[in-house]
């Protein structure tokens, strides 16, 4: 299960194995099987390095203080998706956000190539389990977490759209509307709240099925709103357009999306999304 240290304990890596059942029609992972292995990465970070509390994903101060680890923001690029069969390697570290939030980074290299395929950057930021309210970094979490920074971004500033504007998407923008998403018992993690990754099936459900045959998501940015309970219903939005490309004067195939994840009765956003896609036949 566990991964090794390496550079002087600042960078975890972990090796997996591509399932037959972590594929897609493509035979290629998924982006929910590469979110999920970031995942798994980050979270045995935390257990290997000794910090672990008895939460998920939460250091022995923040366990005594009631206090768990939740997300903000993923941005994610993918170069590549692996085959079956494929081995990865997935190196992951983290560092500071601003006063108050932490930001973890990943890259995810192909073993045999040793080639990154794919870089991700989130940031993460302190809630109180049981009042589900955000709240500052205390001191002594700081200290437990500080030793472990490494000054280094996996996905360059400028690359990641931090100020770019998602904008929200309403009944009118939206090209396509699902309703009636129902979260099953089995989507719901271990700190009560539905897991990150299954959002982004959500999200796919309103792409249509002719982008999800012919394109690859190449880019996926998510920004975390608000929680989503079991009993939830929800609605998926998209809004799809052609990419305009300004470094190249021939036509590109590229599509952007936007995307809005929202409850079904109040209509209270849940995740705002942006997504690029390139065409296979570019391949």
């Amino acid at each position: 299960m566990l991964g090794k240290f390496v550079e002087e304990r600042f960078v975890y890596r972990q090796t997996f194995v591509i399932r037959s059942y972590e594929i897609g029609p493509d035979k290629t992972a998924t982006m929910e099987t590469l979110m999920n292995l970031l995942q798994e990465t980050a979270l045995n970070h935390v257990s290997s390095s000794g910090l672990a509390g008895n939460g998920f994903g939460a250091t022995r101060e923040m366990s005594l203080r009631k206090l768990i680890w939740v997300v903000t923001r993923i941005h994610i690029q993918v170069e590549k998706y692996s085959s079956w069969g494929d081995v990865v390697e997935i190196d992951t570290w983290v560092d500071a956000a601003g006063k108050n939030g932490m930001r973890r980074d990943w890259i995810i290299r192909d073993c045999n190539t040793q080639k990154i395929i794919t870089r991700a950057t989130s940031t993460w930021v302190i809630m109180n389990r049981e009042t589900r309210r955000l709240c500052k970094i205390p001191e002594q979490v700081r200290e437990e977490v500080q030793p472990f920074y490494l000054n280094r971004l996996a996905i360059a500033a400028a690359a990641q759209n931090h100020n770019e504007k998602i904008d929200k998407l309403t009944d009118e923008t939206a090209g396509r509307i699902r309703s009636g998403l129902a979260p099953r018992w089995s989507d719901m993690d271990a700190n009560l709240h539905v897991n990150n990754v299954k959002y982004i099936g959500w999200i796919l459900e309103s792409v249509p099925v002719d982008v999800l045959e012919h394109y690859n998501l190449t880019s996926m940015t998510l920004e975390y709103r608000r929680e989503c309970r079991q009993s939830d219903l929800l609605e998926s939005l998209t809004s799809m357009k052609a990419k305009v490309s300004e470094e190249s004067s021939n036509k590109s195939r590229d599509l952007l999306s936007t995307h809005l994840l929202r409850m079904d009765d109040d209509k209270a956003e849940i995740i705002r999304a942006r997504s690029e896609w390139q065409s296979k036949q570019q391949h």
